[in-house]
C-alpha cells in the first residue's frame, strides 16, 4: 500500500514527503496530513494524490467513466489485496482477462488511475506466470505489458518479459 502510493506520488509528479502508516490487520494505508485527520485507505489516499497534481482526468472524464475506474479500484482493494490463494488469482486474471478483450485500458480508451493501481497490485503475481499463463492471460499480458511501457509507471519494479512470438513453429 504505502510503496505504490510513493510510486503514484513519482508518477504524477508530485515533490513526495508524505508520512504513510498502516493500520489493523489488514494492514490499510494510512496518509498523515498536516491539518486535521489522516486519510485512510488506498482508493481514498490515491484520489486524494490526483486530484493534489491536478490531473483529475485519472480517475475519468464522464459519469460512466469516473464510475467504471471505480470499480476497479473497489475490485483492486477487495479483490487483488484480498486475494492470496492460486484460485483466487486464476479468477482475477480470468475477470481481467474477458473485461480486457475489447478494451485497451481497464476503463476503455483511456488510461486512468485503475490501470496504474491495478499494475502495481498484479505486479508480482505477473512476475511468477509462466510463459504458458501469459498465453493463456493474452488480454491481460497485452494489457500488462503496455502499462508498464507508458512513460513513468514502471519505475524500479522489474520489466515483465512477454515472448511476442510462438516458441515453436512448424517450420522444419
Amino acid at each position: 500500500g504505502a510503496e505504490e502510493l510513493e510510486l503514484l506520488e513519482r508518477l504524477l509528479g508530485l515533490p513526495g514527503g508524505n508520512k504513510y502508516g498502516v493500520q489493523g490487520e489488514r494492514k490499510v494505508p494510512v496518509l498523515q496530513t498536516n491539518n486535521g485527520p489522516g486519510l485512510t485507505g488506498l482508493m481514498t489516499i490515491a484520489a486524494h494524490l490526483v486530484r493534489q497534481a491536478r490531473k483529475e482526468q485519472l480517475l475519468g472524464s464522464t459519469a460512466e467513466e469516473k464510475a467504471v475506474v471505480q470499480q476497479w479500484l473497489e475490485y483492486r482493494v477487495t479483490r487483488v489485496n484480498g486475494g492470496s490463494s492460486k484460485e483466487d488469482t486464476r479468477t482475477i486474471l480470468k475477470d481481467l482477462n474477458v473485461h480486457l478483450e475489447d478494451k485497451v485500458y481497464l476503463a476503455g480508451n483511456i488510461f486512468t488511475l485503475a490501470d496504474i493501481l491495478m499494475y502495481y497490485g498484479l505486479h508480482h503475481i505477473m512476475v511468477d506466470l509462466t510463459v504458458q499463463e501469459k498465453e493463456k492471460y493474452l488480454n491481460v499480458s497485452r494489457w500488462f505489458n503496455h502499462i508498464q511501457h507508458y512513460p513513468g509507471v514502471r519505475q524500479h519494479l522489474s520489466n515483465v518479459v512477454f515472448i511476442k512470438n510462438r516458441l515453436y513453429t512448424n517450420a522444419h
